[in-house]
């Protein structure tokens, strides 16, 4: 029976085939020779090119993110287009990641050489851009450079196609089938054609621009509040370059950039982590915000589609609001205002994924507006956009992690957009002698309090993988009968695409593509979900527990008792 060290030699010495820089050659055989573990972890399989395209931590062998894995995936892209269109073009944007414009560059040469027109940007450049610069310049397929919020080890690289949004079926198996077949970089043409490759113009941004000055609803609000208090950090990423651009188009006054993390660098020295999801990343721009006694805080990961928020509560303390609480201010926003001021679109819908507060579906529901699920993943409400493109039309909507989108112009989360979004809703809630926490109390005395956690589990390397399908194995195979004093009422497995209701036996579809995702659905309404994540060696669960609040001043007491119940499920979990 093979190994995973025989797999990796195996794929080591094919490899070796290659015509390969003497500086990887090195690399290989020093790993052979001194560092076992990490051979066997750089090379037992590929780096998997999935429905997201490649992400990966940076280095030498078939399971990194180096030129050599970069190079075929793009002949296979390419191979793809070809297949599809006479005249293909791409664009391709990058991050602050290290690597990224060295890995945009061998994206540009290959498509080039195999007669693809390649629209590069010739700085770094947010991944919602890219997505609006396909839909602008009719490119058949875009690309990123990015790993997102990964940790400063990691680069990825995302394929969109021509709705501007990241692949979905039937390209993705498309594409993976060609990326599958270059076997060899022998395979590879990458000589770079330069009549086919130039840089994106101009008049894309400024367009993009207009764009998002035109969904703002409270012209007047934000003129008068105009000097607002907010505190913008980049976290060291392409933020730097559009988020202060479009608060300023809006016409805000009062912007201060945190200065340590302003310059793009892909090392990330001031944080651990450049993800706006963790308080760490965000403890400067808190700094900073109460020196200037800012009333709002964004912070975006490097390729900007994620913004962390924070905010002042009724003690005036900043405080840093969750993924759900941020897009359920942001959906209740657009429906409120759209309404009051006459500007809702015809036929409105809102749409979240399956793991995202059911608040969001509360308050469609209450504005009497369908609310879409979808898997987890923001290309999934890119796919509803363009399903239901001009029979119905998309308001808000988004994901738990951070991700957020207004309007259809882009097709991906896009925390360029949503910063200004955010900042036009403290302007409306203070020129009506509010807040945005006021707003969230609001919520939670209309439709009660949600209290959300995500607990994430990282598990590198093959064995990683291994420990990640056992504990999924087990929870499918032996679910708990009960969590937090309560029973569970449904299951729903994804990955089947059931719901079983415990009560009877009884199964049901749920209706939903198929997704490695569990969800445990108890008596009292709560809900967990367990799901391994697609692009982090990571075990991620979601915990949303609701309960009625009459009062605000309830509110401290009801999240406590909430948060104890998430720690009491977490335990009988052993997460």
């Amino acid at each position: 029976m093979s190994t995973p060290k025989d797999a990796a030699i195996s794929k080591a010495n094919h490899w070796k085939s290659f015509n390969l820089d003497a500086e990887t050659r090195a690399e290989i055989e020093r790993m052979e020779q001194h560092d076992e573990k990490l051979f066997i972890d750089s090379f037992y399989s590929d780096l998997e090119f999935g429905t997201g395209g490649l992400r990966g931590v940076m280095g030498v062998g078939s399971m990194r993110m180096n030129q050599y894995t970069v190079g075929m995936a793009t002949q296979g892209l390419a191979n793809y287009i070809n297949s599809q269109v006479k005249e293909g073009s791409v664009a391709i944007a990058y991050d602050s990641r290290n690597n990224s414009p060295y890995f945009a560059n061998i994206a540009a040469d290959i498509l080039s050489a195999n007669g693809i027109r390649v629209f590069l940007f010739s700085e770094l450049r947010p991944t919602p851009l890219l997505s609006y610069t396909v839909r602008e310049l009719g490119c058949t397929s875009g690309i990123v450079i990015t790993a997102s919020h990964n940790p400063k080890e990691y680069n990825g690289y995302k394929v969109y196609w021509s709705d501007g949004g990241q692949i979905l079926p039937p390209h993705d198996k498309g594409i993976i089938s060609e990326v599958r077949n270059v076997a060899s970089w022998a395979d590879v043409k990458n000589t770079r054609r330069a009549e086919l490759v130039e840089e994106v113009p101009a008049h894309v941004e400024e367009s993009y621009l207009a764009k998002v000055r035109d969904l703002c609803l409270a012209t007047e609000e934000v003129q008068k509040e105009n000097n607002v208090g907010i505190v913008y950090t980049s976290i060291h990423g392409s933020g730097i370059t559009l988020v202060p651009k479009t608060l300023h188009a809006l016409g805000f006054t009062n912007v201060h950039v945190v200065k340590e993390q302003e310059v793009p660098d892909g090392n990330f020295p001031t944080v651990e982590s450049p993800n706006p999801e963790e308080k760490s990343a965000m403890n400067l721009a808190l700094e900073l915000a109460k020196k200037v006694n800012a009333e709002l805080v964004l912070g975006t990961d490097p390729d900007t589609d994620r913004v962390g928020l924070a905010i002042r509560n009724h003690k005036n303390e900043l405080v840093l609001v969750n993924g759900n609480q941020a897009g359920s201010l942001l959906v209740q926003y657009r429906m409120q205002v759209g309404k009051e001021k006459n500007q809702l679109p015809p036929n409105p819908y809102i749409a979240k994924t399956i793991v995202t507060s059911d608040l969001i579906s509360r308050i469609a529901q209450d504005f009497q507006v369908p609310c879409y699920e979808t898997l987890t993943g923001f290309k999934f409400i890119a796919g509803v956009i363009g399903e239901r493109e001009g029979k119905e039309s998309f308001v808000a909507g988004g994901e738990e992690s951070y991700g957020y989108l207004v309007g259809e112009f882009v097709r991906d989360k896009d925390a360029a957009l949503s910063s200004v979004q955010f900042a036009e809703i403290a302007a409306y809630a203070k020129a009506h002698g509010s807040s945005l926490w006021n707003m969230l109390m609001q919520l939670y005395l209309k439709h009660g309090v949600f209290q959300e956690e995500l607990v994430s589990i990282t598990l590198k390397g093959i064995d990683g993988v291994e420990q990640i399908q056992a504990m999924m194995k087990r929870l499918r195979e032996n679910p708990p009968a009960e969590l937090g004093g309560s029973k569970l009422a449904f299951l729903h497995d994804v990955k089947a695409g059931t719901r079983l209701e415990l009560a009877t036996g009884e199964k049901s579809p749920l209706g939903l593509p198929s997704s490695d995702v569990l969800q445990f659905i108890l008596e009292d309404g709560s809900k967990i979900s367990a799901r391994p994540s697609g692009t982090e060696p990571k075990i991620k669960f979601y915990f949303s527990l609701r309960s009625e609040m009459k009062e605000v001043e309830e509110y401290e007491s009801i999240s406590n008792q909430l948060i104890a119940r998430i720690a009491q499920i977490r335990s009988e979990l052993g997460v």
